[in-house]
């Protein structure tokens, strides 16, 4: 290692406990802190360009196609519009000062980085919405609706993401839902019934519908792009030929499983009530075979399945064969 990533570690990752105990610090614990310091950097590198595409696609969505069309979406970003459809104000600056309360109350709720990383985030788009200028593709409301809501709600979806908001009414929802113990797809469901009704005064009842439609399809493609392609699903399967059906995930389907221990519920006067609780993660498109194969080791297996929003590590992909 040499000497520039030396000093960038002693200054950044080593800690004085570290340098204080060794003078001389060995190669392994540089190596160590040298890993941290990569993945730190690879971590905030994939954050800037998520957040990075995320502010270009919203920035494209709305001025492409919903700000020429009087268009709304819900949420934040939905009052920002429905304010400067009605005013004179620049949507930038709109943007900029509709989000600062979301901003606060995201320092408070969720952390300071949360809330810096989303500051500058909404900086940078309001600064991109008043200086990059992109065409109008289309004045047809039915396609202005469906993909000005796609590109935004693509925009909100990365920065998600890169660990950022650039629509700041889930931090509201989730202050709500903490001091009113409702949920906080109740609250949000709730802000846009009060944004909705707002347009179909203020503007039309048409313009309402079309933004609904604009919302629905924003909330879909955020959905899609921070859960991913893949929806997974985990399964728990409790049966007496646990092992079998372990090979069986483990050798057919090429997936990784873990094993609980437990025990039966109703109990037996004579046998062994515990019992090995079978649990693996597949892709909804694997749910079938798996049932299947289940269904021709034990017919009477309990399988409970239950949605699963993301995943990390583990033998999520196919395992290789030998």
């Amino acid at each position: 290692m040499n000497n520039f990533w030396r000093k960038i570690v002693n200054k950044f990752i080593l800690t004085q406990d570290d340098l204080r105990d060794d003078a001389s610090v060995s190669e392994f614990r540089f190596a160590k802190a040298f890993r941290k310091l990569k993945i730190s950097l690879l971590q905030l590198a994939k954050e800037i360009v998520f957040i990075t595409c995320g502010i270009f696609a919203a920035a494209f969505g709305l001025e492409s196609f919903l700000l020429p069309n009087n268009f709304i979406d819900g949420g934040a970003t939905g009052i920002a519009l429905l304010s400067s459809g009605l005013t004179d104000l620049p949507l930038h600056w709109l943007i900029l000062i509709v989000n600062i309360p979301f901003v606060i109350l995201g320092f408070n709720i969720v952390g300071k980085q949360f809330a810096v990383k989303t500051a500058l985030a909404i900086c940078v788009l309001a600064l991109v919405i008043a200086n990059v200028h992109f065409p109008e593709v289309t004045d047809d409301k039915l396609l202005v609706a469906v993909f000005g809501g796609f590109f935004l709600g693509a925009g909100i979806g990365f920065s998600v993401r890169g660990g950022a908001v650039i629509d700041g009414t889930e931090v509201l929802a989730i202050y709500l839902s903490r001091k009113f113990g409702v949920t906080i797809g109740d609250i949000i469901i709730a802000i846009n019934v009060i944004i909705f009704s707002t347009a179909a005064w203020l503007l039309s009842i048409e313009a309402a519908l079309y933004s609904m439609i604009t919302y629905f399809a924003a909330s879909k493609t955020l959905d899609f792009v921070v859960e991913g392609i893949e929806e997974y699903i985990a399964v728990n399967i409790v049966s007496v030929h646990s092992e079998e059906i372990r090979k069986m995930i483990i050798e057919k389907m090429r997936r990784g499983v873990t094993i609980y221990k437990g025990e039966r519920g109703v109990k037996h006067l004579e046998g062994d009530d515990r019992i090995d609780v079978i649990y693996t993660v597949i892709t909804r498109l694997e749910l079938n075979r798996l049932n299947t194969e289940i269904l021709k080791i034990d017919s009477n297996a309990f399988v409970v399945m239950t949605p699963v929003k993301d995943t990390k590590g583990g033998m999520i992909k196919r395992r290789p064969l030998h």
